[in-house]
């Protein structure tokens, strides 16, 4: 049996919705001040949800409500690595604080520690990295997160925004 429905068309209702003014709404909401404030918001909540870098060469990115943070090596360490051989992840369900190195980054060049700029608990570890630990070079600050955490306080140490990040990386 057929859906009486298609996707398509349940897509075309809902959109048709938000911008046509149903007639139960009063002439001065929803076709006048849906898209004003869904702009206000996606502007507010890209703010909100800068990553952030640390100059050891981690990011991360706290989710919106503040509770959990997802960290990973940036773009610049991951050139500055070479071809990744090996990742020691974190064990979820381990407290961390600040500073902590909670994993190690091999390379065929060097080997660096992953340290947290927060304190709080592993909640998740990208397991695909142990499986393959080169695809951390081909998106560091993307699919090739290291680990997600339940944030416990404040970020410490010093952080920066992209533009302040890369001015840091080509100073050095």
């Amino acid at each position: 049996m057929a859906a009486r429905f298609s996707a398509a068309r349940v897509a075309r209702q809902l959109t048709s919705f938000a911008v046509q003014r149903p007639s139960f709404f009063p002439s001065t909401c929803a076709h006048k001040t849906v898209a004003p404030l869904q702009r206000r918001l996606f502007a507010e909540s890209a703010a909100a949800k800068e990553r952030q870098y640390t100059e050891d060469h981690e990011w991360i990115d706290i989710s919106l409500d503040g509770k959990t943070a997802t960290l990973g090596i940036s773009d610049y360490a991951a050139k500055a690595l070479g071809d990744v051989v090996y990742i020691e992840l974190p064990q979820v369900d381990m407290d961390i604080s600040a500073g902590d190195a909670i994993g190690a980054v091999e390379s065929v060049k060097s080997a660096s520690d992953i340290l947290t700029p927060i304190s709080g608990k592993v909640t998740e570890v990208n397991s695909v990295l142990e499986e393959k630990p080169g695809s951390i070079n081909k998106d560091p600050e993307g699919e090739g997160w290291i680990a997600k955490i339940a944030i416990e306080g404040e970020p410490e140490g010093k952080t920066m925004n992209k533009e302040e990040y890369t001015a840091f990386t080509e100073e050095a």
